[in-house]
């Protein structure tokens, strides 16, 4: 990126930012800090109003604001290619959001653009295995967001996976994830006192409340970190696995734990950080049991062979077929 760019994109930066450090515009454009501080200086001497305080970061006085800017084809490409998982990936209202985004997009690409835009639109299609929102509730997501937001309870009727019915509870959801084909909301709930995570599917409804949260929470990533960390009930699980199925197991290892992985020969040795007597973790070893490795713990070894003798007995017959 040459310096026009860069330091037409750091504006566009600052306008989409309450607040931007000098470090965090360092590592987005890869320079150092001191080349930033020229920049900022530059577009203060071109009469940009930016206010700049010791400790804080930069902003741009409110009220400011860019002339409309023009896309480059990739960046319009990339758009269109975003609404199409968009529309597909997420619930129906907060998709028409994004619909009606793009349209504003569009209108700002020159007339050649447009039309190389249209005829790229329709070679680009997304066909998910299922839905992975909820039909019964039409913008959750949205309303999720909404309570982030605004800090305001959520009160939620929820069918549990292993429930025979749902439940009400209260929560305080602190943020939203996509993970293995489902989206999640991770948030304090009031009922469990606990932080608990819960799949938009599984929702029966959903009611944003007046009330402000109980507490201040951490962000997500802090959750999602602490959700791998050890404990108590978590142990260590090392298999090896070699090169003809690694890319199988390697796909659905970050479910299940990985928390390190090494090279051995032409296998690689996975340590996974699990549940103990989980048989979760069991079940889906079995399904690559005739070529992966257990290397420990042994009571990983004996809740495999638990497992394998229940199915031993699934499998015997009473009486024989041919006699």
């Amino acid at each position: 990126m040459n310096r026009f760019d860069r330091i037409t994109a750091i504006l566009i930066h600052l306008q989409s930012r309450k607040i931007v450090t000098s470090q965090h515009l360092s590592d987005r454009f890869r320079v150092s800090q001191r080349t930033i501080y020229r920049d900022i200086r530059t577009l203060e001497e071109a009469g940009v109003p930016i206010i700049s305080e010791a400790g804080v970061g930069y902003s741009i006085m409110d009220g400011y604001r860019l002339p409309p800017v023009m896309f480059t084809r990739e960046e319009a490409v990339s758009m269109v290619t975003a609404e199409k998982l968009m529309d597909k990936m997420v619930d129906k209202v907060l998709g028409e959001h994004y619909q009606s985004a793009m349209y504003k997009v569009r209108a700002v690409l020159k007339h050649s653009e447009k039309e190389w835009l249209q005829l790229l639109e329709s070679q680009i299609q997304i066909f998910p295995g299922h839905s992975p929102v909820n039909s019964k509730i039409p913008n959750t997501l949205e309303l999720i967001l909404k309570s982030i937001a605004e800090q305001k309870v959520v009160h939620l009727r929820y069918k549990a996976f292993m429930a025979d019915d749902p439940s009400d509870r209260v929560i305080e959801p602190v943020g939203i994830f996509h993970e293995n084909q489902f989206w999640y909301v991770f948030a304090f709930c009031q009922t469990r006192q606990d932080y608990r995570q819960f799949r938009a599917d599984r929702m029966e409804q959903l009611r944003l409340s007046d009330t402000s949260f109980t507490r201040t929470h951490e962000d997500l990533e802090h959750y999602r970190k602490k959700k791998f960390a050890y404990s108590s009930d978590k142990e260590e699980i090392t298999l090896l696995v070699p090169a003809s199925v690694y890319r199988y197991i390697h796909a659905q290892s970050k479910y299940f734990g990985v928390i390190r992985e090494k090279k051995i020969g032409k296998s690689v040795e996975m340590t996974f950080l699990h549940e103990v007597d989980c048989d979760g973790m069991a079940r889906w070893y079995l399904m690559y049991a005739d070529t992966v490795q257990i290397i420990g713990p042994e009571s990983f070894k004996y809740h495999v062979e638990d497992l394998l003798e229940k199915i031993q007995k699934k499998l015997k017959i009473s009486e024989p077929i041919l006699t």
